[in-house]
């Protein structure tokens, strides 16, 4: 009898197949982003904060290699693949390692030169509450429900210690672990929509088109020129500063806001093919500019960043509290 292949069985048997899914490597992800964030942050309009997040993002690499979690067992597993759904979503699965992996944060963070002021009450706060609290807070900063300003402030930090944690358990899975959820927009490993998409360099992912999770760091692949949000292939264009500043001819072309006519939002496009260096989440805030003036347009940025949660309400406003 011939057995029908399934989702995923073709591409198993091409060995030069590109890799549909990149998982987090932890034991680099952090660094690199802690460099590139140090990168940008010269002659940037919110370099202050980005130094800051370098800082926190070196404390993540050092928490990174400390941090043990568990991947998923095989039913889980097993169930996801049966309903196209994601492994893991995030909001219904913080791992208690959170816990220690902020404290190691808020003390990196006490430690940091030129801390702001107005910071030491945030870690503080953090420092004594309660696990239970913690946890209602991490699940609360998972679904972007905050809107009490100390929440706010504290988000930065909360996030960064469950990036570690997330990054940790997805980095344990293989390839064929993960589902092919629907939609194609949500993270397949954590459910967490994209933070921007990426265009890879170097390799069997040269060339193409990644979305990148701001939570677990897990990318997976979607062609170019589809909305990341509502998967239409019409309408489709591409803005950079060149095209909505006058006179910036000479503007940086690696990060763009890819439109979309259909649902009428954006998502960055960063493309390593202009700068080998660029990171998805470090260069999406060190491009607060362009989110600004995509402001003026008629387009709604469609996912924020988990590290700026102050850009959903005022992005010209200043991250520092």
């Amino acid at each position: 009898m011939q057995r029908i292949l399934q989702p995923g069985d073709i591409e198993a048997l091409d060995r030069t197949s590109p890799p549909r899914v990149r998982l987090p490597q932890p034991a680099s992800l952090f660094a690199e982003r802690a460099a590139r964030l140090a990168q940008k942050a010269e002659g940037n309009p919110i370099g202050d904060y980005l130094r800051f997040l370098s800082h926190l993002a070196r404390a993540q690499q050092h928490a990174a290699a400390s941090v043990q979690t568990a991947a998923p067992d095989a039913e889980l597993i097993a169930r996801a693949q049966e309903h196209s759904m994601p492994l893991l979503p995030a909001a219904s699965h913080v791992d208690p390692a959170w816990h220690a992996v902020l404290d190691q944060l808020v003390q990196a963070c006490a430690a940091a030169p030129a801390l702001p002021e107005a910071l030491a009450p945030v870690l503080e706060r953090l420092r004594t509450l309660g696990r239970g609290d913690r946890d209602t807070l991490a699940r609360r900063v998972l679904v972007g429900l905050l809107s009490e300003s100390e929440d706010l402030a504290a988000a930065p930090l909360v996030m960064a210690a469950l990036q570690v944690v997330f990054a940790d358990r997805a980095s344990r899975l293989r390839e064929a672990d993960i589902p092919y959820t629907e939609p194609a927009t949500i993270c397949p490993v954590c459910a967490t929509a994209p933070v921007a998409s990426v265009l890879r360099i170097g390799g069997q992912a040269s060339g193409l088109r990644y979305l990148h999770c701001g939570t677990c760091a897990t990318e997976w692949h979607m062609v170019r020129v589809k909305c990341s949000h509502c998967e239409s292939t019409q309408g489709i264009r591409y803005q950079g500063l060149e095209q909505l500043e006058p006179g910036a001819a000479q503007a940086d072309q690696t990060v763009l806001a890819e439109t979309c006519d259909g649902c009428h939002t954006y998502r960055k496009l960063v493309n390593q093919e202009k700068d080998p260096l660029a990171e998805p989440l470090a260069d999406d805030l060190a491009t607060l500019m362009l989110d600004l003036l995509m402001g003026e347009t008629d387009y709604a940025r469609a996912s924020m960043n988990p590290l700026l949660p102050l850009s959903d309400a005022d992005p010209s406003a200043d991250p520092l509290p």
